[in-house]
């Protein structure tokens, strides 16, 4: 190879990285747009094969999608109705909570002075009381306001996706270079996406049950408010389910006893080993064919570029971006690069 080519093959990297830094910037400054149509995007996808379920049994389109709506809205509002009681019932107990954990950390400092650790009570009470608590979650519930309150963007989105997604293909194959290819790939993305997300969702109920039944029998107060936790941060691999158990294993400290706070962490460790480690892989199979170290990076990547919508859907995000780029001439190198173990030799799609 001369001199010449190896320079020009440089300057089409160079290029290529800065065409991919721009078109990453450009995400990063439309965000509060972006963000909104993933999540339409991705709801329509889930909620898709319930209205093909419905047309099957002789609904009419129409119908089936203004059923699967009308259910996510009372969903919706199910949901809005538990937080509100949730908060009322946390404003009940906030004198309880301010004394348990003046005591506890007397009791903390009394058991620290033997080893010349001095705590400052005052402190601790003042980064680990309910004030900071509730600081805390809101600045959490801060970072999904902006999807919160486009609501109703999300929604009417997701509605006309759903009226237009049977009309996607013919629309393909006038509109692409090479549709067969294209199409063929777009296919796979969306099976693939389709198949993760909605065993995904049943996993995830299936956990934020057990956590239910789990925190309801031992007496722990919001059980219901942090089932659902856990049924959200399920969507987020590799660390959603050990966030998800951190504000029960506190709160049963703090609200019960030592004892209570172990039984949650330990029951919060196995219902994530069986869900996690041995049911899910067993219902997915291989999955979308992403390493573990690559579904963690794609946590963090999407996380800092789109926020926490960003986190939950960082691994059906980077699924769509591996198989598009399977499909692409000279971007198959990099999706072996993404995949969870060694290349077999099949015959490329871009032959």
């Amino acid at each position: 190879m001369s001199e010449l080519q190896q320079e020009k093959i440089g300057q089409n990297m160079l290029l290529k990285l800065a065409t991919l830094v721009v078109i990453l910037a450009g995400i990063k400054a439309a965000s509060e747009i972006m963000v909104p149509f993933l999540l339409a995007m991705f709801l329509a996808i889930v909620l898709n094969p319930l209205v093909t379920i419905l047309m099957r049994r002789g609904v009419k389109r129409v119908i089936a999608v203004t059923l699967v709506v009308v259910a996510v809205l009372i969903f919706i509002a199910l949901l809005v109705a538990m937080i509100a009681g949730s908060v009322s019932e946390f404003s009940d107990i906030y004198p309880q909570l301010s004394t348990q954990v003046e005591r506890k950390l007397a009791i903390l400092q009394h058991f620290a002075s033997p080893f010349h650790i001095n705590l400052s009570t005052t402190r601790l009470a003042d980064r680990l009381g309910p004030d900071s608590v509730m600081n805390m979650a809101g600045a959490v519930l801060s970072q999904f306001s902006g999807v919160m309150t486009n609501i109703v963007l999300v929604l009417t989105t997701v509605i006309f996706m759903l009226f237009e997604v049977h009309h996607l293909p013919y629309k393909l194959r006038f509109a692409l270079v090479n549709p067969k290819i294209r199409i063929a790939g777009l296919h796979k993305a969306l099976k693939g996406v389709t198949h993760y997300l909605a065993l995904k969702t049943l996993i995830s109920l299936i956990n934020g049950l057990s956590v239910w039944l789990v925190l309801f029998l031992l007496g722990i107060k919001f059980a219901l408010l942090w089932a659902v936790v856990a049924f959200a941060m399920n969507y987020i691999p590799n660390i959603g389910p050990i966030i998800a158990g951190v504000p029960p294993f506190l709160q049963a400290l703090l609200l019960n006893s030592v004892y209570d706070a172990t039984l949650v962490a330990t029951l919060f460790i196995a219902i994530h080993m069986v869900f996690g480690n041995l049911l899910e892989p067993r219902l997915m199979g291989r999955g979308l064919g992403l390493s573990s170290l690559v579904v963690f990076l794609s946590l963090l990547f999407w996380g800092w570029l789109l926020g926490p919508v960003g986190m939950l859907l960082s691994v059906p995000l980077t699924c769509v971006c591996k198989i598009l780029m399977e499909t692409t001439p000279g971007g198959s190198k990099l999706a072996i690069l993404l995949g969870n173990g060694r290349p077999r030799a099949n015959k490329r799609l871009t032959k």
